[in-house]
């Protein structure tokens, strides 16, 4: 969706290095946001995002316009009845309809053999890869790693929101949230302890969740149980 970083440089390197031909996506999906204010304030970059593509050899930008992805005004939609229901889904209600709905789009515009998307969204991630395998699409989605800030907190278009407090409490999050020997609850009480309000940590699927509240930010990040 834009406002690009060094993580999204990442899958953009990786795409480039496996393939003859790249092309970067970018579009603020508004059906995707549950919250209004949310979109509003998603940054909007695309002279940086174009000379980022530049510079990382890209050879196509599709930057649609909302009109050119939805001429049926969203009337059609890509619902999933599952996984899509627990973590992001339960709290964002829409997010993972409308995520999937535009996926679905790009995918079938672009015509790729190959689509990258980054673990820091597993949820949305498995959801992908799911969508691919029930509608036949010719794609194979490829995750790659989540990258990291030196703190250890995700990169994220929406760390560029936080004031300097506001990232203080977001490293501070990373930090506790890395402890994944410790229970779920104790992290949370760690975490409320520190001034963070908690959506949820929960485990999942040999995986740590995380989504909380930085301010007016909402945060997420997930960890291999594997690691301990």
């Amino acid at each position: 969706m834009g406002n690009l970083h060094a993580g999204h440089a990442s899958l953009l390197k990786r795409a480039r290095q496996e393939n003859e031909i790249t092309v970067l996506s970018l579009f603020v999906n508004p059906t995707q946001f549950n919250d209004k204010n949310d979109y509003q304030r998603y940054p909007r970059t695309l002279d940086a995002d174009l000379e980022w593509a530049r510079q990382l050899g890209i050879d196509y930008v599709f930057s649609p316009q909302y009109e050119d992805l939805y001429p049926d005004n969203y009337h059609y939609q890509v619902n999933e009845n599952n996984i899509s229901q627990i973590l992001e889904g339960e709290y964002r209600p829409g997010h993972f309809a409308g995520m999937l709905t535009v996926v679905l789009k790009l995918l079938s515009l672009v015509q790729a053999t190959k689509a990258y998307f980054g673990e820091k969204d597993y949820q949305q991630l498995q959801l992908v890869r799911g969508l691919v395998e029930a509608f036949f699409l010719d794609t194979e989605i490829v995750g790659c790693d989540i990258i990291r800030e030196s703190s250890g907190l995700p990169m994220s278009s929406r760390n560029n929101l936080l004031n300097s407090a506001e990232k203080n409490l977001a490293e501070k999050f990373a930090n506790i949230f890395k402890e994944l020997k410790l229970p779920t609850h104790a992290v949370i009480q760690q975490l409320e302890n520190a001034g963070i309000k908690v959506d949820y940590i929960q485990d999942y699927d040999n995986r740590r969740f995380a989504a909380v509240k930085v301010g007016n930010i909402r945060l997420i990040d997930n960890r291999k149980l594997l690691e301990v």
